[in-house]
């Protein structure tokens, strides 16, 4: 999910090198009819960047998921959340 946030990211140039980008990821494991399952993960994304980047920022948010392999593959079998926090250069 990073890698394809970071690809739609810089199609509006918008650098995300390591000093600049991460992504902490947490999720739930749930017992469900008696068989552990991953049922959440949530994924926050913390992004060093101007004020002028952050509509481009917002926009990759909204358009990168649909574009993401991993996932599309668990969509409708895992509830994935994510969200992105500005960190100002």
């Amino acid at each position: 999910m990073m890698g394809t946030f970071a690809s739609v990211l810089a199609t509006k140039k918008i650098r995300t090198h390591t000093d600049r980008f991460r992504a902490d990821v947490e999720g739930d494991i749930e017992n469900v009819d008696g068989v552990l399952k991953i049922t959440v993960i949530r994924v926050h994304y913390v992004l060093k960047l101007s004020h002028e980047e952050e509509n481009d920022a917002h926009w990759a948010m909204e358009n990168y998921i649909e574009k993401c392999p991993a996932a599309m593959s668990v969509t409708g079998c895992i509830r994935i959340e994510h969200s992105l926090e500005f960190d100002s250069e």
